[in-house]
């Protein structure tokens, strides 16, 4: 598999996690013996999903890092992940959170931050 596509796949994986760990403790809250837990216990929970971010986040920056034989420079490796962060926010929110909703204003931002990505990458 070419590095950029693995890099890109890692990222993804990433931030599936890492957005479960941030954000899937507001949908668990609906469960009942979920309900019980303190926050401590929900700090530990999401930590435990957290170590499966890192173990995708670390190997895309090295492998996507253009130092190590990546495609990207450090400044693009971050834009990228922070697209692909939105995007799989985006698809979660709308998955698992059904009652929110997007309104003008937010996809125009997101449109602006994948118009940065544009510019960041542009030679």
């Amino acid at each position: 598999m070419h590095k950029p596509l693995a890099t890109i796949i890692l990222l993804v994986l990433s931030n599936t996690f890492m957005t479960l760990a941030w954000y899937g403790h507001l949908k668990f809250s609906e469960w009942k013996n979920f309900q019980k837990l303190g926050l401590f216990a929900i700090v530990l929970i999401s930590w435990g999903i957290a170590f499966f971010e890192y173990c995708f986040q670390v190997p895309a920056n090295k492998y996507g890092f253009k130092a190590n034989g990546g495609a990207f420079s450090l400044v693009e490796l971050k834009v990228l992940q922070e697209v692909i962060t939105l995007g799989v926010f985006l698809i979660f929110t709308f998955l698992v959170f059904k009652n929110e909703t997007f309104r003008w204003n937010h996809l125009l931002g997101f449109f602006f931050l994948i118009l940065a990505v544009y510019f960041v990458f542009k030679k």
